[in-house]
């Protein structure tokens, strides 16, 4: 058997029924997907990388930024819409990757989505903590170091941190229902501080400070003009990075074909209007220069500092103290649905793999009263929540969404795929102006990747070697599609692959270092080089052992 073999989608959504009672309950609407994906897309990002963007190289036109990042989005999440409509099962990427290139790149998505869901858990369960302490802080309550930061930080573990994601964790053990229903009421109260921003806002909104809404570029590329907005969009998109998780749910969802793609497409649109309209008031009312430096990190704080009267020295009285607390709240409230859904899309992809007999069994194994994967849950938990507590924030948030958009690639080519190989399989959305907008998505994504910086390409080609190991020595024997063979075609495929990434490998440590600089720690390059010396030796030894024909084609 092959081990690009492919899956139908007959095989697909027969699977996923014929699980019964037994299997995940289809309970979310169109408004559940909708709330899903907004609490997930709308974090703490609306609240701080606004600042950096408008005052660094947009001004106003951090409007526009938004609009074109939202378009780029937007080409992936039509992708997403029609594979969703056509394969209502649970999965996301892997699954679609599964039916339009085989078995093989269906693994490495699924394996770099989990890595993706993983740290993002992490990073931002670590910023939800330094918020909580903040709040309490101005409560009059603040909290012990040793135990709101992690031992690089000078405490012992970061407690708070632990905690949300054993609360979230335990919520999402019990069914999406329950976690649905809690996540509605984050994002209802979490919008509804955004709103107040928007309306009170528009009142104290100056023209001058529109004037004009495209700074003159400095001369510099990226400060302001359209050079800036274009940089600004690339910033910016990585706000709207999230929506993907709303497929890995379909399986859970009432008449999905129908639903799911008003789920995806419904919150890039709710997440779009929100985010334009509250960076044109956050701008309105403040110029832009004044979210440079420190400003920059908390700009909604800094917008409502200035809503309020002019004193006759200039100074500004703010009318609504209080809603700075209540933007507060907003982030901790955005910060704990984003990991919720992060955390739901990482156990729902495992669940996935381990049916597919790629993972252990334990993954796909089903809670008997909450029909969740709670075992699953249950390891994700310990892990994020150790990670959570004992990792430096740098290190944790030093780790972007490349994978991610990796995945969006795939997506968006997989259209292309599917569209040539089976025009006339059943379909409860179509894509649009095929094959066009899937490969300006595949380009969009891809030029983003190529601007990520090095240590993050280090990261995913590293985490890729582990998971090509595991997919080896596992998921090859124990694939059910394959089997249960061992001797499977392509196995000398499967090994120039680990040669070319772990070549990968080395060379992203180099380039890393020569970014970073010669006379800076060399510890990353030397880990990448001997990690991939050892995985090039290992892989070339794979590919000349004694195997039969049938194994080598």
């Amino acid at each position: 058997m092959d081990l690009f073999v492919k899956k139908t989608a007959e095989e697909l959504l027969h699977e996923a029924e014929n699980e019964g009672g037994k299997g995940l309950k289809r309970v979310l609407g169109p408004g559940g997907l909708i709330a899903l994906g907004v609490g997930v897309i709308i974090g703490a990002g609306l609240f701080s990388v606004t600042g950096i963007v408008a005052g660094e190289h947009t001004g106003p036109a951090i409007v526009i930024s938004f609009a074109l990042a939202a378009i780029a989005c937007a080409l992936a999440g039509l992708c997403y819409a029609e594979f969703a409509s056509m394969l209502p099962v649970s999965g996301s990427a892997y699954t679609y990757s599964y039916f339009t290139m085989g078995e093989l790149v269906a693994w490495v998505i699924g394996w770099d989505l989990v890595l993706e869901y993983a740290v993002a858990a992490v990073a931002i369960s670590i910023s939800w903590s330094r918020y909580f302490c903040v709040m309490m802080s101005d409560l009059g309550h603040p909290l012990p170091i040793e135990l709101t930061a992690c031992p690089a930080d000078g405490g012992m573990f970061n407690l708070p941190a632990a905690l949300l994601v054993i609360l979230l964790s335990f919520i999402l053990m019990r069914g999406t229902a329950g976690s649905s229903k809690f996540n509605d009421l984050m994002v209802t109260l979490k919008i509804a501080v955004v709103l107040a921003f928007i309306f009170i806002g528009f009142k104290y909104i100056k023209a001058e400070n529109l004037t004009p809404f495209i700074p003159a570029n400095t001369g510099n590329f990226g400060d302001y003009g359209w050079s800036g907005i274009l940089r600004g969009a690339a910033i910016v998109f990585f706000a709207y990075i999230g929506f993907d998780a709303v497929s890995t749910a379909a399986q859970e969802t009432k008449n999905p074909r129908r639903n799911m793609p008003i789920g995806i497409l419904g919150s890039l649109i709710v997440c779009s209007v929100l985010y334009m309209v509250f960076s044109f008031v956050m701008t309105g009312v403040v110029d832009y220069h004044q979210y440079i430096g420190a400003d920059s990190i908390a700009p909604a704080a800094t917008a409502v500092a200035h809503m309020g009267p002019t004193m006759a020295d200039g100074t500004v009285v703010p009318a609504y103290p209080w809603l700075n607390r209540g933007i507060i709240v907003a982030i901790l409230l955005g910060y704990a649905s984003v990991v919720m859904v992060m955390m739901l899309g990482q156990s729902r992809v495992f669940y996935s793999m381990s049916k597919d007999g790629l993972l252990p069994p334990i993954f796909s194994h089903l809670h008997k009263r909450y029909h969740t994967p709670a075992r699953s849950n249950m390891l994700f938990m310990v892990i994020i929540c150790v990670l959570a507590g004992l990792v430096p924030p740098d290190v944790a948030g030093e780790m972007t969404s490349i994978g991610t958009l990796f995945a969006f690639a795939l997506v968006c080519l997989g259209v292309i795929v599917v569209r040539r190989t089976q025009p006339d399989a059943p379909r409860g959305f179509k894509t649009p102006l095929v094959p066009w907008i899937p490969a300006a998505g595949v380009v969009c994504c891809v030029g983003m990747m190529l601007f990520l910086p090095a240590e993050t390409w280090i990261r995913l080609v590293i985490w890729m070697l582990i998971g090509l190991d595991i997919y080896s020595f596992y998921g090859v024997k124990h694939s059910i599609v394959g089997g249960g063979s061992v001797r499977r075609h392509g196995q000398t495929i499967l090994s120039c692959i680990g040669v070319f990434i772990a070549f990968l490998c080395i060379i992203t440590g180099f380039w890393h270092q020569q970014t970073v600089g010669w006379h800076e720690s060399r510890l990353l390059m030397w880990i990448s080089v001997i990690f991939g010396v050892v995985h090039i030796f290992f892989y070339l030894v794979r590919g000349v052992m004694p195997t039969t024909n049938k194994e080598r084609v």
